[in-house]
């Protein structure tokens, strides 16, 4: 590579040095991770659509059908992966009601911003886990 300490013009930059902070020293903020959260959650629930989709057709086919979904879903496997469907469907409610508060005009300010990006990750993994705990309530014949 050539020595660039004496280069001139607008690729020019110090030798030795990145074009711009390098994922070992720069630090996601919570809004942008927040941020890139939704997205990706928005996908995670196109996925999960699918297994709504999986679990309504067997269920209105055949018992037999039917038992087939609730073996996979009922295996520790299939409930991280229903947790986690939970949890996007959660994640991406709070997160769409923050989208409205901005909206409305609410919540730009940076500590308010901060603020409820925390609690939009705090709240989802609460309102995922209680969900998630009522239904194996409900599961194991508890009610609730």
């Amino acid at each position: 590579m050539p020595d660039m300490r004496d280069s001139q013009g607008p690729t020019a930059r110090p030798y030795g040095r990145p074009l711009s902070p390098h994922l070992q020293i720069y630090r996601w903020p919570i809004t942008m991770a927040a941020s890139i959260t939704h997205r990706a959650t928005g996908i995670a629930l196109y996925a999960g659509m699918l297994l709504l989709a999986w679990w309504l057709i067997a269920a209105s086919t055949s018992p037999d059908a039917y038992a087939i979904f609730i073996r996979v879903a009922a295996n520790p496997i299939g409930e991280i992966v229903l947790f986690g469907f939970l949890w996007s469907l959660a994640f991406h409610l709070l997160n769409g009601i923050r989208h409205l508060a901005w909206d409305l005009g609410y919540g730009f300010h940076v500590p308010t911003a901060r603020l409820t990006a925390a609690l939009v990750y705090a709240g989802s993994l609460l309102l995922a886990a209680a969900a998630f705990a009522v239904a194996l309530m409900v599961r194991a014949g508890l009610g609730v």
